[in-house]
């Protein structure tokens, strides 16, 4: 006899239901079912960066493109990280598209430069392929990491200058190319 909650079994002819072997199973498939279920009802919540179980979010991450996230850092700054890239998503490629992906993921301001534009025909800049990037601090990443977001950002042809703190992280320049100081040894 069925119990009130066998709801896969209340939906077959009573001659099968009075069989217990057959009864029970049934309720295997009706407790694999119930499992399928409950993911099917999370599933709006799945791509939700607010409610997604943690590895989603980083897994979310990924999907759309953006740095692998750190399962080391905090769940929130994950999560804000996740939103952050994704605000950025429809102007990647402008300016505007970088300085909301680098104040999301820095928590500040972020200030970026670029040689592009719209210029009158003769007037255009023999080199308008760069952009200068400055923010205040890398946020919760590593400098390698900051500029691997940001490479992964800007298309290849594009130079870049990468400022953080006053101080430039990338192009670094080897110390060979500094100037030498004024009466030191050669």
């Amino acid at each position: 006899m069925p119990r009130h909650d066998d709801w896969l079994l209340a939906q077959l002819p009573a001659g099968m239901v009075a069989e217990d072997f057959f009864a029970r199973f049934v309720r295997i498939f009706q407790a694999q079912a119930e499992t399928l279920l409950a993911h099917a009802d999370n599933l709006p919540h799945l791509a939700d960066p607010r409610l997604a179980p943690p590895e989603m979010v980083r897994f979310l991450a990924q999907w759309v493109g953006l740095p692998g996230l750190d399962p080391g850092l905090p769940e929130d700054v994950q999560r804000s990280l996740l939103v952050a890239g994704t605000r950025a998503l429809p102007w990647r490629g402008t300016a505007h598209g970088l300085r909301v992906l680098l104040e999301g993921y820095t928590g500040g301001p972020a200030r970026v430069v670029d040689g592009g534009g719209v210029h009158p025909l003769g007037d255009e800049p023999a080199d308008a392929a760069w952009v200068r990037l400055e923010v205040a601090t890398t946020g919760h990443l590593t400098e390698v990491e900051l500029v691997e977001l940001v490479r992964g950002e800007v298309p290849a042809h594009v130079r870049v200058e990468l400022v953080v703190g006053g101080r430039t992280v990338w192009p670094r320049v080897p110390a060979a190319a500094l100037p030498r100081a004024q009466g030191g040894a050669a």
